[in-house]
């Protein structure tokens, strides 16, 4: 056919009444009929949804490093060969790590202003919830572009680094030129410049899972996902330290943002000579080919993978905005600037650390379900817990609570992405992780507005401004969503977590 594909046998054909394809409706399920082709008419995975062919079935054969050709779009055509040489090049080093300093310092273009709200405003001539704007708009800007993400990630992840480069590059520097001057900028520019980085976003936030899905085998897809899916909050950190250090008044907005300018422009640079692809794939479940974007979007009738989006994407959310207004709620009760920049410090630190430990566990032990019903009443109750400890004015309350939600929030974000490739594959991990961090950023927003609403404003609050309402709007969220990932497995639903693409890789090295 001219796309490639083979032709459908008779069992491709029956795909409206396979029971592992259950997304969607017939014409949808005959999409993804095409992605199963790959692992043979007669394999047991269209009996069970888990087990790969064996190598004379049409699956995963025994390859070369010569007989496999990649197709360019991070899938690949395989010859006749019978010996096995699935290989991992060091070269996916300096595509992971390029892809983590894309997502620190786009974190960190988002936190430019907002650590100097004061002084933007004074400088820009607007008030400071026109700066809050900045914000909230890069938040917004993820949404715009969600469909387009998908469509790029599908391509392969070097076109979609490649875009966001290209994004921040644009952005910072049209920033630049809206503030190029001490006597004051043009808002309107740094907000289209704010635009376009917060464009940049989507393309490498949600690159991760299909970045390490082309490069990694299964025993190092969960570390890779982590690493730089964990950099955005990390930049965010590092530009709510270094901004206020480099604005000590109006004047010096202008200097801070030619020295973001700077940095991005060094660490967007070198996306553009990232290689593609590997030449020959890591496991053999790189040799199965994608579905179609059709047949990925089903996907979305799965009610496995929403008890996990959900969450997900709340839960980010609510990260999102509690770290966000940390400040807002802390200082009413007499905590220092200082102070509460060290229980935001904490949330992050800590959280890392756990997730650099967890990481590497759960890439040997596979126990992605355990981890996330363990995470999630976790996070759920330290989100109920920290209502009341902005009112004990101590410190040991609030630094102890937001140490173990850094630790759990941190530790779910790649089990939850790597389960959901688990689950969906072959289908494209760009529409499930695109979706995902698009709710969380959509989210975000929306739960920084509801916060900043719920604020005590009226004379009679004590103490003034406290964000008490706030606390208890995120608890309640935070806890609705609780029973959601804890019903996975429940109700005769087990085999609908099976982990194909494990499976796949555990029974093509047999």
């Amino acid at each position: 056919m001219a796309d490639g594909r083979q032709p459908r046998s008779s069992a491709t054909a029956g795909a409206e009444n396979d029971p592992t394809v259950p997304y969607g409706d017939a014409g949808e399920k005959a999409e993804v009929g095409y992605a199963l082709d790959a692992l043979g008419s007669d394999s047991p995975v269209r009996k069970n949804g888990c087990r790969a062919p064996a190598s004379g079935d049409g699956g995963p054969q025994r390859v070369t490093s010569q007989e496999v050709e990649n197709t360019g779009d991070g899938s690949f055509d395989q010859g006749r060969a019978d010996v096995t040489e699935y290989k991992v090049y060091k070269r996916r080093w300096f595509g992971l790590l390029q892809l983590t300093l894309l997502n620190i310092i786009v974190s960190w273009d988002w936190m430019t202003f907002a650590p100097v709200a004061q002084h933007a405003a004074a400088y820009y001539g607007v008030s400071e919830s026109a700066v809050n704007w900045l914000s909230t708009g890069f938040l917004f800007a993820f949404v715009v572009v969600f469909p387009v993400t998908i469509y790029t990630l599908h391509l392969g992840p070097k076109p979609s680094i490649a875009t966001s480069a290209s994004l921040i590059l644009v952005g910072n520097w049209v920033r630049f030129a809206g503030s190029h001057s001490r006597d004051g900028g043009i808002f309107g520019a740094v907000m289209f410049g704010q635009i376009l980085t917060g464009l940049s976003q989507p393309f490498v936030l949600s690159a991760p899972t299909r970045y390490s899905d082309l490069w990694f085998t299964n025993g190092g897809r969960v570390a890779a996902t982590a690493l730089p899916s964990l950099a955005n909050p990390f930049g965010a950190a590092l530009g709510q330290l270094i901004v206020p250090f480099m604005v000590n008044g109006p004047a010096d907005m202008s200097n801070a943002v030619l020295y973001v300018a700077i940095i991005s422009s060094i660490c967007a640079l070198p996306s553009f000579f990232i290689p593609a692809a590997p030449p020959t794939p890591p496991s053999p479940s790189g040799t199965t080919p994608k579905a179609s974007l059709r047949a990925s979007i089903a996907l979305l009738h799965s009610l496995e993978v929403w008890l996990l989006l959900v969450p997900f994407s709340i839960y980010v959310g609510l990260f999102n905005s509690t770290s966000s207004l940390l400040n807002q709620i802390m200082l009413p009760y007499g905590y220092t600037s200082d102070e509460a920049g060290i229980a935001g410090a904490l949330l992050i630190v800590v959280g890392l650390v756990c997730s650099a430990v967890t990481s590497p566990i759960l890439d040997r032990t596979k126990a992605f379900l355990s981890a996330i019903k363990t995470a999630v009443p976790v996070i759920g109750l330290c989100y109920l817990a920290f209502v009341w400890m902005p009112a004990t004015r101590g410190l040991a309350g609030p630094y102890v609570v937001m140490s173990v939600l850094g630790a759990a929030s941190f530790s779910l974000v790649p089990v939850v992405l790597e389960f959901l490739c688990e689950l969906s594959h072959p289908f494209s991990p760009a529409v499930t992780s695109t979706v995902a961090w698009s709710g969380g950023q959509i989210l975000g927003a929306v739960f920084i507005l509801i916060g900043d609403a719920l604020k005590a404003d009226n004379e009679g609050a004590d103490p003034p401004g406290n964000m008490r309402a706030t606390l208890i709007f995120t608890a309640v969220v935070a806890l609705a969503v609780v029973p959601l990932p804890l019903a996975l497995g429940l109700f005769g639903r087990g085999e609908m977590l099976t982990m194909r693409r494990l499976r796949i890789d555990y029974d093509g090295r047999r």
